[in-house]
């Protein structure tokens, strides 16, 4: 009997997604108290073909403790965690799970948007505090959403899924920046392809959806808030470093925009001293765009599918676009 391959499991899996993977190959994972230091972690790898991870840098120090990985399967559709060019050198395969969140994270930028423009964390916590005396005078209020303009940057499939909800539910105009025009969103959704700088200032609700590369690190600093309207309301739920987090804090507090919804940040968790913590015009989540059982099930399966596919040899559903001429002549 052929010997099944190593795999380890460098997060938690539902069970079912476990047993899938473990009808396939021999699968090791961290038992130990707390959390794994880098060391432990790297021990852990000495005899695997297949990490499955989400966050771990995958780059030289780790392909040099694991000398027979063939394989890194991120259970999230970002993976600015691998070195891609190291990858390549070493000849392993990476793979993502894309798809299966876009509508799921898309409900969650809808949800953002609607809070921060009128203000209802805010006003759940001014009823809270027994301020509610009287009517809802001018101070307040807040912003509409329907008929206004969102500026979306970074037209992918979540962004696409963004700029549906808007058009056809709040019947917002849609504006987009991306890296190449996207004829579907234009024909279906009436998307606008424009220059980033007319994006900035005519847009309402500017949302940023592009992933993190070095291209896009802090795309977005002082002087993309200052071409912002006075009243914009910013929405970040891609990655945390795309945005210089200095810069909207002065942007927030001077009143250079009106207000911002954040899943994500530069540095997470969240520090306790972060000043964005202390202002009222800031909505905030803590990284849970994907964050409901069903989809969280669908990506760990599909992360599962992705390393067996790739530790038995077979080309996995989903390697990373960088990475696909390492799987090229495979069935």
């Amino acid at each position: 009997m052929t010997a099944k391959p190593k795999v380890f499991l460098a997060r938690r899996v539902y069970e079912e997604v476990e047993r899938y993977i473990a009808e396939h190959c021999e699968v090791s994972k961290w038992t130990g108290e707390g959390r794994m230091s880098r060391d432990q972690f790297f021990e852990c790898l000495a005899d695997v073909e297949g990490l499955l991870t989400s966050t771990s840098p995958v780059d030289a120090a780790l392909f040099d403790r694991a000398p027979k990985l063939r394989v890194v399967s991120n259970l999230s559709v970002g993976y600015n965690n691998f070195d891609l060019e190291e990858m390549k050198r070493r000849g392993v395969i990476g793979t993502h799970t894309p798809y299966v969140l876009d509508e799921t994270v898309a409900d969650l930028v809808l949800g953002l948007m609607i809070s921060a423009a009128r203000r209802i964390p805010e006003m759940d916590r001014f009823i809270r505090k027994g301020l509610w005396q009287k009517g809802a005078d001018e101070e307040l209020f807040g912003v509409d959403i329907h008929g206004k303009t969102v500026g979306i940057i970074g037209m992918g499939r979540i962004g696409q899924a963004v700029a549906a909800r808007a058009h056809f539910g709040f019947g917002m105009k849609v504006l987009y920046s991306n890296r190449s025009r996207n004829a579907e969103a234009e024909e279906r959704l009436k998307a606008e392809y424009v220059p980033m700088d007319r994006l900035l200032a005519e847009s309402d609700f500017v949302v940023v959806m592009t992933p993190l590369t070095k291209e896009t690190e802090k795309m977005i600093g002082a002087e993309q808030f200052a071409r912002m309207k006075p009243s914009a309301v910013f929405v970040n739920a891609s990655r945390g470093k795309v945005v210089d987090e200095a810069a909207l804090i002065d942007a927030l507090k001077n009143g250079v925009i009106r207000a911002a919804g954040l899943d994500v940040f530069e540095t997470e968790p969240v520090r306790p001293d972060n000043p964005l913590l202390t202002l009222d015009n800031v909505v905030m989540t803590p990284h849970i765009g994907s964050a409901t059982r069903q989809t969280r099930f669908a990506m760990a399966m599909l992360a599962a599918k992705n390393l067996v596919a790739g530790v038995l040899g077979e080309v996995p559903p989903h390697v990373v676009p960088e990475l696909r001429e390492l799987v090229q002549g495979r069935k």
